[in-house]
């Protein structure tokens, strides 16, 4: 990195607020949900529309468009010294079916709008600066989450992405090419000299400590276990209690198993269940069949291990005492993330420099950063949400948030991608 005081701008610069609300709201009217928020999923008709209007604002601010085989879209201002490794910012444009307008798309758009203040400064970096819109971060259609991102990093193949199946059995490399985003590019090996993801907290903490800005100095681990129980169908009313194999039974047995490891890993560990199925999934009949996923969470990588450990070991037990059938299937998984600490302090920096409160802070969900940060040095940018509520249609943060983590991000990025006039 080099001397801040060479290249770090002056205090008033910063992005136009306005402008950037404008976008969000724009984007918003893609793919809208039944209760004020998105449902634009990967690789659907919305997501293919929000890439196009991506792609078309980044045109209109004078950036060049590069797409890889997994989707991922490549918005290139171009530097003093095309030669070097260029400073990314990334983020994604797709949500969860009942998903908020901020959730990743304020990351890309934010990108977007550190590009126009630049043009608008008047500004030369040394460096070109690129902006990433990774493809299926949410993991809601096709698991696991942050899936280009991943394929990028090296962390799976190509192969196995794009046979990746939604509930429908729809494969990735199908719906890719259908909606008609795959790329000629190959996936990874572009130079990156640092990339920075922008997002909101997900989170309750700094909105209750009042600050502005969260320096996000790591990431928790994440484990995805699919469970599927098999039991036998059998009429509700019919069947006597002690003859029933009870699938539905022991996923909320098991249920209450994940909440008592998570209680019993405390501080800094989470579990629960977040999507649960069961068959036939008729009032009258006792479920034969149940299909779950685990989310196990830490920052700590011990205790991450051990709740998945104990886990494995005490729900065969539990399907084995009710004469069900038990299958765990890992469908996700990263290990803790130590962000770059120069760049780290970079942000710190950029928030001290204009003045916003901020604090330390630890992301409790999955990014795309968390992948890149094998291959490049990478940091993140939090601002609050209302309430900590997100992956929920009733999501919201404020314009001024929105504009000082952008600020942040701005002179970030004009640090490390060095002004030259």
């Amino acid at each position: 990195m080099s001397d801040a005081s060479e290249t770090a701008p002056a205090a008033n610069m910063k992005v136009d607020p306005d402008r950037l609300w404008d976008s969000l709201m724009e984007m918003a009217k893609i793919g809208p949900g039944i209760a004020g928020g998105n449902n634009r999923q990967t690789l659907t008709d919305a997501d293919g529309e929000g890439r196009r209007l991506f792609q078309r604002w980044c045109e209109n601010a004078g950036m060049t468009m590069g797409v890889d085989r997994m989707g991922n879209m490549f918005m290139r201002h171009e530097g003093a010294d095309p030669s070097l490794d260029p400073v990314y910012i990334g983020s994604h444009l797709d949500t969860q079916p009942t998903g908020g307008k901020y959730d990743g798309v304020l990351g890309v758009l934010s990108g977007l709008e550190v590009i126009r203040s630049i043009r608008d400064l008047g500004l030369t970096t040394r460096r070109p600066i690129v902006v990433v819109n990774w493809t299926n971060e949410e993991g809601a259609r096709f698991a696991p989450a942050m899936l280009a991102s991943g394929v990028y990093a090296g962390v799976h193949d190509e192969d196995y992405a794009n046979s990746r199946q939604d509930a429908e059995g729809k494969r990735f490399g199908e719906e890719l090419d259908r909606i008609g985003w795959r790329g000629t590019e190959d996936v990874g090996g572009r130079p990156m000299h640092a990339m920075f993801e922008y997002h909101i907290e997900q989170g309750p903490i700094l909105e209750a400590e009042e600050k502005q800005i969260g320096v996000v100095t790591h990431g928790q681990g994440l484990w995805w276990l699919q469970v599927t129980l098999t039991g036998k169908d059998a009429h509700t009313g019919s069947t006597p209690m002690n003859m029933r194999v009870n699938a539905g039974l022991g996923m909320a047995r098991i249920i209450e198993a994940v909440h008592r490891i998570a209680m019993d890993h405390q501080p800094n560990a989470v579990g629960a269940v977040g999507q649960a199925n069961v068959w036939p999934n008729s009032r009258n009949v006792i479920p034969g069949k149940a299909v779950f996923t685990i989310d196990f969470r830490s920052p700590d990588l011990e205790k991450l291990t051990a709740m998945r450990a104990r886990l494995e070991a005490e729900a065969p037990q539990i399907a084995a005492d009710l004469g069900l059938g038990i299958e765990i299937e890992p469908v996700g998984h990263f290990d803790p993330v130590t962000f770059d600490p120069d760049l780290v302090k970079v942000v710190r920096g950029a928030a001290e420099h204009l003045g916003y409160s901020h604090m330390n802070i630890v992301s409790g969900a999955g990014h795309d950063a968390c992948w890149i940060n094998r291959v490049a040095p990478t940091v993140m940018i939090m601002c609050p949400c209302v309430d900590g509520l997100s992956h929920n249609e009733a999501e919201e943060i404020s314009p001024e948030w929105a504009a000082a983590g952008a600020d942040v991000l701005l002179h970030s990025v004009l640090e490390v991608a060095e002004v030259v006039r």
